[in-house]
């Protein structure tokens, strides 16, 4: 017995000059009544994306804003266990002074900024995309969104809890340690210690995608 689909193909190859020409005829037109088959937008071959750049960035954004917002506890867990560390390390660096063992000491502190910072943050994301993988692997081979925009709208999602971790952090342990009196000092001691957040954040995002 000959299929529906086998007696369309037969039929346009025949009316058509050209067997080649004649079944990607056919095949246009089982695809067009195919239900399951995303027809190209005008401008957009067969291979292509149905949406912009920006549509596929603003999906993947919103998505993975709603993941993050759908477990409030791990960001309650996780400002949490920064304000424990930050009052731990300002209870033993407490109210240093500028004399030799102080400015050890506030050497010591600094490094513990930079360490906490660092790990933390690397352990948090190392496995985002891994656990991820197989959902974005068959969204991708279905041509639903480019890797560029998954990776930016997954990272830019997150970046208001990778803020908030060193705002609390320096927030506790400036004042506590007792480092250098002033508005604009706390403010580039911040920026600094949220710029290695953020760079620890992009190293832990390379070995998950490693």
């Amino acid at each position: 017995a000959v299929s529906p689909i086998a007696r369309d193909i037969i039929e346009t190859a025949s009316l058509v000059n050209g067997a080649g020409v004649g079944i990607e005829l056919a095949r246009a037109k089982h695809q067009a009544n195919d239900p399951y088959f995303l027809q190209p937008m005008d401008g957009v071959d067969s291979t292509g994306y149905r949406a912009s750049w920006w549509t596929q960035f603003y999906c993947i954004l919103w998505r993975s804003w709603l993941s993050v917002l759908k477990d409030p506890m791990l960001v309650k867990v996780r400002l949490l266990q920064t304000a424990m560390v930050a009052s731990l390390i300002g209870s033993i660096y407490f109210g240093q002074v500028l004399d030799q063992d102080g400015v050890m000491n506030i050497n010591g502190s600094l490094f513990l900024f930079l360490t906490n910072m660092t790990f933390q943050n690397v352990f948090a994301v190392i496995n985002v995309f891994s656990a991820e993988l197989p959902v974005f692997l068959r969204e991708k081979r279905s041509r639903l969104y480019r890797v560029d925009t998954y990776f930016l709208g997954k990272t830019i999602a997150e970046l208001p809890l990778f803020i908030a971790v060193p705002f609390v952090f320096t927030s506790i342990t400036y004042p506590m340690i007792g480092l250098k009196a002033g508005v604009s000092h706390y403010l580039t001691t911040l920026f600094i210690v949220t710029l290695v957040a953020n760079v620890s954040t992009s190293f832990g995002y390379l070995i998950s995608c490693a």
